[in-house]
């Protein structure tokens, strides 16, 4: 009997699915910071045309690999600091 409510807690228990983007870096010369560009496409409202968004994100990256022109993955986090919501997950290119 103890088995069935300690099982029922677990199963209710949700895991997080955190974002992920790939970009490519515009800046590193901050510490353990690193600027990344992440380009979308999407139709234009009234003309339909296909048109590229880009959005800046700031990214943690704790051992300082990425370096500037490398096309990497960056993934949701807990704010780190004022702009830095997202951290470094792999250098997919360099």
């Amino acid at each position: 009997m103890s088995e069935t409510t300690a099982a029922a807690p677990a199963a209710t228990e949700k895991k997080t699915v955190r974002k992920t983007r790939v970009g490519v870096v515009l800046s590193d010369k901050m510490a353990k910071t690193i600027v990344v560009k992440v380009e979308r496409r999407v139709p234009h409202p009234q003309f339909k045309k296909i048109v590229r968004k880009t959005s800046k994100f700031y990214a943690h990256d704790e051992k300082e690999q990425a370096k500037e022109g490398d096309k990497v993955l960056i993934g949701e986090t807990r704010p780190l600091s004022k702009l830095k919501r997202w951290e470094l997950l792999e250098v997919q290119k360099h």
